[in-house]
C-alpha cells in the first residue's frame, strides 16, 4: 500500500487558503482524514504561474488540491474544492447537507457559498488590494470598505438570531461557513477595527474561531515559511 497520503494541497497563506485548510482539519477531526500534504506555493516568485501548477489549475491562483486516491484528480477554486471533499469525505454529512433528503438545507448552504464568493470575497479583497497600495486612491478604498460594510449588514439580517448560516433552527456548521470565515476573520485589517456594529457576525465569527479545525486550519502553510526558502 503506498505511503503517500490522498491529497496534495496547494495553497499560501490566504484567504482562499484558509478556507480549504480549516475544512480538511475539520474532516481529520471528524473522520481522522483524509490526511494531506501541503505543498505551498511562493506567490512572490510566481510560482503559481509556473507550467507545472498551471497544468494543476490553468487559472494560476491557489488554492488546488490533487486527490491520489481518485486517479489523481484535480481541482481548482477553493468553493468547488470544499463541494468535492464533502462530496467525496464527509460520508456521514457532518458538514454539508443531503440534496435528496434535505434539498432545501442544501440550496441554502450553495447560497451563502455563492454569496461569499460573489460579494464579501471580492469586494474584501479589493478593499485590501487598494489599501496596501503605495499610491492611495481614496475613491477605491472607500468604495470597496463600504461595500463590505454593507455586505456585514447582510451577515447580520441572517445571523442575528442563529449559530451557522444554513441549516434549520440555529443552524448546523457547514462548509459555508468555513468558505466565509477566511475573509471576515480579516476584517481588522482594513474593514473595520470591530465587529461591534454586527453583534451576530461577530458572535459567529468569534464561534469559528474557537473551532479546534480552524486554529489548526489557519496555520497552514505556517507563517513565515517561505522566508525559510
Amino acid at each position: 500500500m503506498s505511503s503517500e497520503k490522498p491529497i496534495v494541497f496547494y495553497t499560501g497563506r490566504t484567504p482562499n487558503g484558509f478556507k480549504v485548510s480549516v475544512f480538511l482539519e475539520e474532516l481529520k477531526a471528524a473522520y481522522g482524514g483524509p490526511d494531506y500534504d501541503t505543498r505551498p506555493l511562493n506567490m512572490g516568485k510566481n510560482e503559481q504561474k509556473e507550467p507545472w501548477f498551471i497544468a494543476i489549475n490553468p487559472n494560476g491562483r491557489i488554492p488546488a488540491i490533487t486527490d491520489r486516491s481518485r486517479n489523481n484528480f484535480n481541482v481548482f477554486e477553493s468553493g468547488a474544492i470544499l463541494l468535492y471533499l464533502a462530496q467525496h469525505y464527509d460520508k456521514e454529512r457532518r458538514f454539508t447537507f443531503d440534496p435528496a433528503t434535505e434539498p432545501d438545507d442544501y440550496s441554502e448552504m450553495l447560497q451563502w457559498i455563492f454569496f461569499t464568493h460573489g460579494g464579501v470575497g471580492p469586494m474584501h479583497g479589493q478593499a485590501g488590494f487598494f489599501s496596501r497600495m503605495t499610491e492611495k486612491i481614496p475613491y477605491a478604498i472607500n468604495r470597496y470598505v463600504n461595500e463590505t460594510k454593507r455586505l456585514y449588514s447582510v451577515l447580520e439580517i441572517r445571523l442575528k438570531d442563529r449559530d451557522y448560516l444554513a441549516g434549520p433552527g440555529r443552524g448546523k456548521y457547514t462548509i459555508a461557513d468555513s468558505n466565509l470565515w477566511g475573509w471576515v476573520r480579516l476584517h481588522a485589517g482594513t474593514i473595520t477595527p470591530t465587529l461591534d456594529e454586527w453583534p451576530g457576525l461577530k458572535a459567529w465569527n468569534e464561534r469559528i474561531a474557537a473551532r479546534p479545525a480552524h486554529q489548526a486550519g489557519i496555520n497552514v502553510p505556517p507563517e513565515g515559511w517561505d522566508k525559510k526558502q
